[in-house]
């Protein structure tokens, strides 16, 4: 029993055989799966999603790429879309200065928003993050000050500090299919080190596809158990027993 914490099923990659992508998952052993948004019209395609799958849940939220691109009632459409039958996880959210699309001012208000509405609705939010670490931190902290915080650092790469700040912020810390590449030695240490019931596992599909179908172009969710298969032997567990740990720690965190 796999949990895939963070997939783009709604993407046009997957329009043409997206029943056997999901059919191929539940064959793999992934009984759940998150399709994440990344627009309002986006995260309105995953909540159609999450009606249409029994296995399929839904994370509604502007990424931070996009945050330029919103109109005037985007952000109030995801403050609807919240409290959507499937929802289950508010994102995803975040912050990036690797690509130079949105101002930063307005992805961190963006970011706030998401964080304040996760307070507000106890729904869990996910992470991005890329080249910001000290920048998200901060956020966080800020967050927390003010309240618990519920949430995922999605596809982690950060240092093993980083880990544990957010673990105790009370964050869960979610790994992809670059934990896999034989570059990722630094990446593997920390996952060693995540506590495991804040651990998670995810694909990030289309993109990041794991070792060793690394080769083919477009990831899916079934490719998490490839994931699942290197973290479990990195932590000294059978694949069983780290699959049950992982989604027990899934649904808790997306079940509320």
């Amino acid at each position: 029993m796999l949990f895939d914490t963070h997939c783009h099923l709604d993407q046009d990659e997957f329009d043409a055989d997206r029943d056997e992508v999901v059919a191929r998952a539940a064959a793999a052993g992934v009984t759940d799966i998150v399709a994440v948004g990344t627009t309002a019209a986006s995260s309105r395609r995953c909540v159609e999603l999450a009606a249409q799958y029994g296995s399929v849940h839904a994370a509604v939220g502007i990424q931070p790429n996009y945050v330029h691109e919103a109109a005037p009632g985007d952000w109030a459409e995801i403050e609807q879309l919240a409290a959507a039958p499937g929802v289950v996880a508010l994102g995803e959210t975040g912050l990036d200065r690797y690509w130079d699309f949105a101002p930063f001012n307005l992805q961190q208000d963006y970011f706030d928003r998401h964080l304040r509405l996760s307070q507000q609705t106890n729904l869990p939010f996910i992470v991005h993050m890329r080249e910001c670490e000290a920048d998200i931190l901060q956020m966080l902290r800020d967050a927390r000050a003010r309240g618990p915080l519920r949430g995922v650092m999605h596809s982690f790469t950060g240092g093993v500090d980083m880990m544990r700040e957010c673990v105790d912020l009370g964050l869960h810390i979610s790994f992809a299919g670059m934990v896999t590449f034989k570059k990722s030695v630094d990446l593997r240490d920390v996952a060693a080190a995540v506590p495991l019931d804040r651990l998670l596992v995810e694909t990030d599909a289309p993109y990041l596809s794991p070792e060793p179908v690394r080769k083919i172009r477009r990831n899916e969710p079934g490719h998490v158990r490839h994931t699942a298969e290197q973290l479990a032997e990195l932590r000294g567990l059978s694949l069983e027993d780290f699959a049950a740990a992982t989604t027990a720690n899934a649904k808790s965190l997306f079940a509320g």
